[in-house]
């Protein structure tokens, strides 16, 4: 079981919870067992085409999973992931 680490953004969405655990064999299993346990997260964190939406980066131990496999990155027990809303603007 991966942990999840879920940004203040998402909170409300997961009952307040600063982390969360999920099954899965990859990313996507995961992401998609957390917006399964908690649908208001699935807007968040996928597009319209199930890919990950790209306003959020996902880092699978410190690695942003975008430069290793996406989605498919294999998971294993122990690891966790954190779901980071990207920012934007500034002057």
């Amino acid at each position: 079981m991966a942990t999840i680490r879920i940004p203040p953004v998402l909170r409300a969405a997961v009952g307040g919870e600063r982390e969360v655990t999920a099954e899965g064999e990859n990313v996507g299993d995961v992401l998609r067992a957390l917006t399964e346990s908690h649908p208001d997260t699935s807007a968040q964190i996928f597009s319209s085409d199930g890919e990950l939406n790209r306003y959020v980066n996902v880092y699978l131990n410190d690695e942003d999973v975008r430069v290793l496999d996406g989605l498919g990155t294999g998971v294993g027990g122990g690891d966790v992931l954190v779901i980071l809303p990207a920012m934007a603007g500034g002057a």
